[in-house]
């Protein structure tokens, strides 16, 4: 059975390298990275958040159609909105696939540290400039709050503590979370 897996968690834990490591790993895999998707909509740096929706659909039609050919999808997403997850879900499920999502934890003061590593190494460069420009910290320990709300509504998720693991270590955890 083909797999739909939702690689959920915090900015700046790994989801994105994550994900494209485990596609190049594993042949056929789409890595739809969602944030990609955004990118690909007009506007999106002046409306960022009224392009996501729209992204987020595309995201899930491709998702579908990759899922039927036959081939696994892996979709590095922040979500801390049940129903956003409920889509993706479902999408899955339409296309006859299992869905796993597998949520990378990271304490606060961790992710701040990270955030602003790759802030520095400018790898997510016009993502983390909205971050900034939002409140930065502020933001961050926001979207930490409503992931902890989130998870406790969402039992079923696989969590993956990554505070004290390196990329290698992170990425065996995930391996194994998904076995």
């Amino acid at each position: 059975m083909t797999r739909f897996v939702h690689l959920n968690g915090p900015s700046a834990v790994g989801k994105s390298t994550l994900a494209r490591r485990y596609a190049e790993a594993h042949p056929g895999v789409l890595n739809l990275d969602i944030d990609q998707v955004v990118s690909l909509i007009g506007g999106w740096r002046d409306d960022f958040y009224g392009t996501l929706g729209p992204a987020r659909e595309l995201a899930i039609s491709m998702a579908e159609t990759h899922l039927r050919s036959g081939h696994d999808v892996v979709m590095p997403q922040l979500v801390t909105n049940v129903e956003q997850a409920g889509r993706f879900e479902a999408a899955a499920a339409r296309a006859g696939a299992e869905y796993r999502e597998v949520v990378l934890t990271v304490g606060k003061a961790e992710m701040a540290t990270r955030f602003d590593g790759r802030v520095a190494s400018g790898h997510h460069r016009d993502i983390d400039d909205l971050v900034v420009r939002q409140g930065g910290r502020v933001v961050l320990a926001r979207i930490h709050d409503h992931l902890t709300a989130y998870l406790a509504e969402r039992p079923e998720a696989l969590l993956v503590p990554t505070d004290d693991l390196d990329a290698d270590g992170t990425y065996e955890a995930f391996v194994a979370a998904l076995a």
